[in-house]
């Protein structure tokens, strides 16, 4: 058998085993439940990567929104007909950020007329009889991923003031592992479509699996419920079109000021590393830090440092970052180094999100909750991290 496919394999238990040793109580882990959840993300990858049917699929979503995309880069070439005229010659901020003010929008009218609300419920109930976890954490799950973590706990805020201090924990836990279904055509015109969308589903789980085992909860039939949320008077559509725009204006701006900010000081850093003998970097040692994670995907020592650095820039600073600097590169890189970078990448897992979760929750849940939260940012970060290794360790058994 391939010496670094045994490694991959040894990866997926020591990151359990990791989790296991930060968990808040040891001894009421659900590992029967742990166990379906793992079970079912091995089939996951290997169907989305092995099977044609699986891989046609995931195909198809990544050239939808490709095609989608289309009609972003037409309401971009309106006003900057100069900035689309070459495709492969587009900016980062043309390519992915700007057609997030059509992305995102389009995934506010599907809120709005109710599409988003069905697949939420559906699926998430889905999650729960299938894994056998709480519906309200089943639900959550499901709304993370289409919403991103502030969004779905704003939605889901008054569920999340009747919870006790520990289900909220395991809340903020899963939230580290997020996306916001409308960021994913910006990932797609940056890193492997099909890398982007295995992620996603793998990221469900994992979220699941890890906080069920560092925040074990007993959750009893009185408790196991989910609120339902009355709906008030909607505004008329286009006065709610208008501030989605204008809140997509501010996702661009936001993202683009943490870009601008975040490699001007990781460059910053490197001059003064600079000025110290031996040519050190700060991705050279975040890659030491990371590199030993990075290994354990099934990488050799050489690879393992290079995406060991890429996955510390990634924690530290955000994914965009990250693919920013990659996306040029990844011809280069080996199938199997690609595939468990990439899918490392696709979660929101930063030290900026542990941030945004506490800043949300305390405008949600009384002080006593917040202040609980707040003691495991630690955890929380270490969720985060777990959550996007163990996705790209089940990625990583079944690409080479």
């Amino acid at each position: 058998m391939n010496t670094y496919l045994i490694l991959n394999i040894i990866g997926i238990f020591v990151f359990v085993l990791v989790a296991f040793l930060f968990s808040r109580d040891k001894k009421n882990i659900n590992w029967k439940s742990v166990a379906i959840m793992l079970v079912l993300n091995l089939f996951l990858a290997w169907f989305f990567t092995q099977f044609p049917y699986g891989r046609n699929g995931v195909k198809w979503v990544a050239d939808a929104f490709s095609w989608m995309l289309g009609a972003a880069y037409k309401g971009i070439g309106m006003p900057f007909a100069s900035f689309v005229a070459d495709m492969s010659k587009m900016d980062m901020a043309v390519a992915a950020l700007l057609p997030i003010l059509f992305v995102v929008p389009l995934f506010d009218i599907l809120m709005y007329i109710g599409v988003l609300p069905f697949i939420i419920k559906w699926m998430g109930w889905l999650i729960g009889k299938v894994t056998g976890q709480p519906k309200f954490e089943s639900f959550y799950s499901i709304e993370m991923m289409v919403l991103g973590n502030t969004e779905a706990l704003a939605v889901s805020n008054a569920q999340v003031r009747q919870m006790n201090e520990t289900r909220v924990l395991t809340i903020a836990l899963m939230s580290m592992s997020c996306i916001s279904g409308s960021i994913v055509g910006a990932y797609i015109s940056m890193m492997p479509g099909e890398l982007v969308l295995t992620a996603i589903p793998l990221n469900i789980i994992n979220a699941i699996i890890i906080a069920t085992i560092l925040n074990p909860v007993k959750v009893t039939a009185d408790e196991d419920y989910i609120v339902e949320i009355k709906a008030e008077k909607r505004q008329p559509f286009f006065s709610f079109l208008g501030d989605s725009v204008l809140g997509a204006g501010k996702l661009v701006l936001i993202i683009i000021a943490f870009l601008i900010a975040f490699v001007s000081l990781a460059n910053f850093i490197d001059m003064l590393l600079g000025l110290l003998p031996g040519n050190l970097t700060l991705s050279i040692i975040l890659g030491w830090i990371m590199a030993p994670f990075a290994m354990l995907l099934g990488l050799p020592w050489a690879e393992a440092q290079v995406v060991g650095g890429h996955m510390a820039t990634k924690v530290i600073t955000n994914e965009f970052v990250v693919m920013l600097g990659i996306k040029d590169q990844l011809k280069s890189f080996s199938p199997h180094m690609t595939a468990v970078l990439v899918t490392f990448l696709i979660s929101f897992a930063n030290f900026s999100t542990v941030g945004m979760i506490i800043g949300t929750l305390k405008g949600i849940v009384n002080d006593k909750t917040s202040d609980f939260v707040s003691k495991y940012v630690p955890m929380m970060l270490l969720s985060g991290i777990l959550v996007s290794l163990l996705s790209a360790a089940f990625v990583g058994l079944f690409t080479w």
